[in-house]
């Protein structure tokens, strides 16, 4: 078994490991206007990312948008997730794909979508237009708010497909047991079923906190000139301020972040399962 691992781990190892240690050897070298990128060991790129008030906000901005998404997220999955697996015959299988059907679309034209859904001449002012409930179209669009709408739409599918596996596999005699002993479905959901279903809750969560930590086409597309993410801004200092020293160091802070805050996550969440 392990020669079998042995070419694709070294595979992996070589597409993304010796990529990842480059990019941290060129965080610690220095920027030069003639020649962009000077060898040299020094903090100063890390100090900057972090001291700098403008990239402070930038990193907050990115985890509150993260948090925010994958709690929506959770929240909006629990009940298509229970649905789907609780369901039973041929509609099952059809249901589960139409479910997986928006991960074949990439990040940017779905993102495109959801432009053409917020904007001004949009389905959703033309509909409230329409309706006579506005005269003035509603500003949806390049805001915060577009972009945790337009997040939550992309990643939704990830948890809801993560936690009906896990659904699926808690016996329903589970349920039946506390019904028979007059537990209310509110509370059968919320000492039975919540508990059991926290492995689901960890693995979907920590996957689109990853995915929203490091989006970039739907805060780019929806979020307008003045709001800015991290990956965004990652990409702008290699590609338009050639600034790669600068650049790998906020990419490797993006990382350190997103794993301290997934394992920090992670680790609530098993607690409260072992406690349950």
């Amino acid at each position: 078994m392990a020669k079998l691992v042995l070419p694709a781990g070294l595979l992996v190892l070589a597409l993304l490991g010796v990529p990842m240690l480059l990019m941290l050897r060129y965080s610690f070298n220095s920027f030069d206007p003639l020649y962009l990128m000077k060898e040299a060991f020094t903090f100063g790129n890390y100090a900057r990312a972090v001291v700098d008030p403008y990239y402070q906000k930038i990193l907050l901005t990115t985890v509150a948008v993260a948090l925010a998404s994958t709690l929506l997220t959770t929240l909006l999955a629990y009940g298509p997730a229970y649905w789907l697996a609780r369901m039973e015959g041929r509609w099952k299988s059809k249901l589960t794909i139409l479910t997986m059907f928006p991960l074949l679309v990439g990040g940017v034209v779905r993102s495109a979508g959801y432009m053409a859904l917020l904007s001004s001449d949009g389905l959703i002012n033309a509909t409230l237009r329409g309706l006579g409930l506005i005269t003035v179209p509603l500003q949806l669009l390049y805001t915060p708010g577009a972009v945790v709408f337009a997040t939550v739409g992309i990643v939704l599918p990830y948890m809801i497909l993560t936690l009906a596996s896990v659904i699926e596999s808690i016996p329903r005699q589970v349920e039946d047991a506390a019904a028979n002993l007059g537990a209310r479905p509110g509370t059968a959901f919320i000492r039975v079923l919540m508990p059991l279903s926290l492995p689901g809750v960890l693995a979907g969560s920590t996957l689109v906190f990853i995915l929203c930590m490091n989006a970039y086409a739907t805060p780019l597309l929806l979020g307008g000139p003045q709001f800015q993410m991290m990956a965004p801004a990652v990409y702008d200092q290699f590609a338009r301020a050639s600034n790669w020293p600068f650049g790998a160091a906020l990419a490797f802070l993006l990382l350190v972040v997103t794993v301290a805050l997934t394992t920090l996550g992670s680790s609530v969440i098993a607690r409260r399962y072992k406690a349950g």
